[in-house]
């Protein structure tokens, strides 16, 4: 099987992040996708509890969206990347083209590209890197035209009370699960 493999912080997980997902899958580029929301060992500003951003990810779980909740405290992907290998599936790590540019500066790059990289393409972002081209066996390039959006923007949103925005980049269960738990407010 084909497992497609997203590992973010999801902070939170909005329309764009969903939008890559369907894709892959209905592009028959993976036949099941595992999104795996990163522990709280990152030193990212305003990264809420793991289980917050598992609950918000848990409303998109289906038969070929698996929300993992085992791996988050993995602190780097080759690890994750590791544990998911014990299955015998093939591999496929899902990234952004934003992530190209230090993708060399990875943790044990060499584990990481024993498996196929999806590169999912974002704007003014370039996707001829170094990386690719020395390793263009491995990646496959992907112009989904996703949403040009950014947890960050979300959050800053929540954060100025712009609530009645919201609905643009985030489904409404996961705006509800946001205010009724006062996520993101500081």
């Amino acid at each position: 099987m084909r497992l497609g493999v997203y590992v973010g912080s999801f902070n939170p997980v909005h329309k764009g992040h969903i939008q890559v997902a369907n894709y892959l899958l209905d592009n028959n580029y993976i036949d099941k996708i595992e999104i795996i929301p990163t522990g709280n060992y990152w030193d990212k500003k305003n990264l809420i509890d793991v289980n917050f951003r598992i609950e918000m990810l848990k409303f998109y779980e289906s038969e070929k969206i698996y929300i993992n909740e085992t791996l988050n405290n993995c602190e780097y992907t080759y690890q994750v990347l590791n544990e998911l290998k014990k299955d015998n599936n093939e591999l496929y790590l899902i990234i952004g083209s934003d992530n190209l540019p230090n993708f060399h500066l990875w943790k044990n790059i060499d584990e990481i590209l024993k498996n196929k990289v999806i590169v999912v393409s974002r704007k003014n972002i370039d996707m001829n890197s170094e990386a690719i081209k020395l390793n263009s066996d491995n990646f496959i390039l992907v112009d989904c035209k996703s949403m040009d959006i950014s947890s960050t923007k979300v959050r800053n949103l929540i954060k100025e009370g712009n609530i009645l925005d919201l609905d643009k980049y985030l489904d409404k269960e996961v705006i509800n699960y946001i205010l009724k738990n006062k996520l993101y407010r500081r």
